[in-house]
């Protein structure tokens, strides 16, 4: 059939053909954008989940609804080496300067700007090595102590303030959150807790892996209270099915019964892996219906491109040891696994392991989810490393 015409698209944050599944979260976030918007309390969302469940496409989608509704929006991707200061500079200064341009009485978006100029001088910000700044006078004594964790909240009370004058409102929306250092998270978590004691238009939608509520709630214990942490998991078998099915029928192709109960069980409904399936067995049929035997023919092209690109950039960041450890992972199967059968497993005590796996829980490849357990934050990446090391000697 005409690749042209494919109607599946595997990618990092690429739409899918239909965003199937995610009714429920997307209400949540309208009802937040709209309680919000109208000065009313409510939780802003940390949304969880492991690489592929589509975070960021459901980031992307709440934005172009926030938009919708008259937010001002900010969308930003946190990195481990980039601190929360150089991340969110360029977007605040863009939105202040799109504030002043709309019609309105007072002056609080060129406080906005002063307590802005007052902030990037106080964390003394760069890029290559070149200072920034704003050709306007610092609010003096507001936003420059230097201390994050009291800057970030006044900073965040003035754009507020300024968006409220101008009676529009703010949504900050940030992917892979679980990048900020603990004292970042912690004065983020300050700064929206602001937000909802002054009852202030700026709403807070991130996202990250499982980690981000146990990170949340080690950096200030009222997290709980101010955010939502909503779960964003694998399909099931009926949305999976339709996930593939209703766009290929709106070409006019069908997909055989089996050939979708094939996809959901190779892939366990993760929707990245969908797209994957569903493009390749596209571009491997030669017309309708595709059948169970074109999914299987496709299989081996997807496992060449998921280990060549989804699985192998992370795998490529890990040191002999860190393989070693998630090698022992997969050893023990599917699922998540004890510390003490992991360390059986790699002939070492759970103490002298410790510091392999804080690194790799520092690298995303790996998170707790219960105490004395270990998972995999990507999925099938167990079977990858079985490929990606076929000979490995166990206990």
């Amino acid at each position: 059939m005409n690749p042209i015409n494919n109607p599946f698209s595997p990618g990092a944050g690429a739409p899918p053909p239909e965003l199937v599944g995610r009714a429920p979260l997307l209400e949540q976030a309208r009802i937040l954008l709209g309680r919000v918007k109208q000065k009313r309390s409510e939780k802003s969302l940390l949304l969880t989940g492991l690489r592929g469940v589509g975070k960021t496409v459901l980031l992307n989608d709440i934005e172009r609804m926030a938009k919708a509704e008259g937010y001002q929006t900010l969308l930003l991707e946190a990195h481990e080496e980039k601190p929360l200061g150089e991340l969110i500079y360029p977007a605040l200064r863009g939105l202040l300067f799109e504030l002043d341009r709309i019609k309105g009485a007072g002056d609080k978006v060129k406080r906005g700007l002063a307590v802005l100029r007052s902030f990037i001088g106080s964390i003394k910000l760069t890029v290559n090595d070149v200072a920034l700044g704003l050709d306007i006078e610092p609010a003096k004594g507001t936003a420059d102590s230097g201390d994050l964790e009291v800057d970030l909240p006044n900073l965040f009370v003035a754009i507020a303030e300024a968006a409220l004058e101008r009676q529009t409102a703010v949504a900050i929306l940030i992917d892979e959150i679980q990048y900020l250092s603990q004292k970042e998270l912690g004065a983020l978590i300050m700064a929206m807790h602001k937000m909802q004691q002054k009852q202030l238009p700026l709403v807070l939608l991130a996202a990250g892996l499982p980690v981000l509520p146990g990170m949340a709630g080690e950096s200030k214990s009222y997290a709980e209270r101010l955010f939502n942490y909503p779960e964003i998991g694998a399909l099931s078998e009926a949305d999976a099915s339709m996930a593939l099915r209703d766009p290929a029928r709106h070409v006019g192709v069908e997909f055989d019964d089996d050939a979708l109960r094939e996809v959901f069980r190779l892939t366990h409904g993760y929707p990245y892996f969908i797209q994957e399936w569903g493009y390749q067995s596209w571009n491997m049929a030669e017309a309708s219906p595709i059948t169970l035997e074109i999914v299987l023919n496709a299989t081996t092209e997807v496992t060449r491109r998921l280990d060549k690109n989804f699985f192998r950039v992370r795998y490529d960041r890990l040191t002999p040891g860190e393989k070693n450890f998630l090698r022992a992972m997969a050893h023990l199967g599917p699922g998540s696994h004890r510390t003490g059968d992991i360390a059986t497993v790699l002939k070492m005590t759970v103490k002298g392991m410790g510091p392999v796996r804080s690194k790799l829980i520092k690298k995303g490849m790996i998170y707790s989810p219960a105490h004395g357990d270990m998972a995999f934050t990507v999925p099938l990446f167990d079977e990858f490393m079985i490929r990606a090391i076929p000979e490995f000697e166990a206990n």
